[in-house]
């Protein structure tokens, strides 16, 4: 069956909670900042005077020799040298209060469906492990080149025909994010990833989770 798009009055019926005003562009603008943070390493270091590994003595006597006095090789003016405010590892991380990431999903998503961006399909399953096979079923869905797809979950066929297919990026329901909405060009979600979706959406309030 092909995927049909998902229309806004469809998106209400599954439970999706769009947002038509101008809510949420901030919240989207945090939200993928610190998506994009916490995939940064933070890993660069350098050397500073005291970590170099220099002799400790002085290059030549402190007078008469005509030139400027110098009390160490590991000097940041000299080659080889420590460096002077160099990058330290550190955490890039932000925090993001759960109410911003739940306001920022729902804007990319509203976005999308406002766009006519996001289609929808009962199934998304290969019948056999063949790049090519993925390639087949995806074309009858789309034409787009870049497309996220979104299910409840993945058979191991289905994940692994799609792993050398460029700019095509599986997610189910439950992990995909801000970023991945709005990245590629279309999204397909199968019927049980739009229901995960909208649960999403609509997290149990504190009296029924106290039940």
């Amino acid at each position: 069956m092909s995927a049909k798009v998902l229309t806004k009055a469809a998106a209400k019926e599954a439970n999706i909670d769009l947002i038509e005003d101008g809510r949420g562009t901030q919240a989207v603008h945090e939200v993928i900042v610190a998506i994009r943070a916490a995939r940064r390493s933070g890993s660069a270091n350098t050397k500073t005077k005291a970590e170099v590994d220099l002799s400790g003595a002085k290059p030549w006597r402190q007078k008469g020799t005509g030139r400027a006095r110098a009390g160490y090789k590991s000097s940041p003016i000299w080659r080889g040298g420590g460096v002077v405010f160099g990058p330290k590892p550190r955490d890039y991380s932000k925090k993001v209060p759960k109410s911003v990431r739940r306001l920022a999903f729902r804007k990319a998503l509203s976005e999308r469906i406002n766009a006519g961006d996001v289609l929808t399909i009962d199934k998304f399953v290969v019948p056999e492990l063949k790049t090519k096979a993925f390639v087949d079923l995806l074309r009858k869905q789309t034409d787009a080149e870049k497309v996220l797809i979104v299910s409840d979950s993945f058979d191991e066929k289905t994940f692994k025909s799609a792993r050398n297919v460029k700019h095509v990026t599986l997610a189910t329901a439950s992990d995909v994010n801000t970023e991945q909405l709005l990245r590629l060009q279309k999204i397909l979600i199968t019927q049980k990833g739009l229901e995960q979706l909208a649960g999403r959406l609509h997290p149990p309030t504190q009296e029924a989770t106290a039940r």
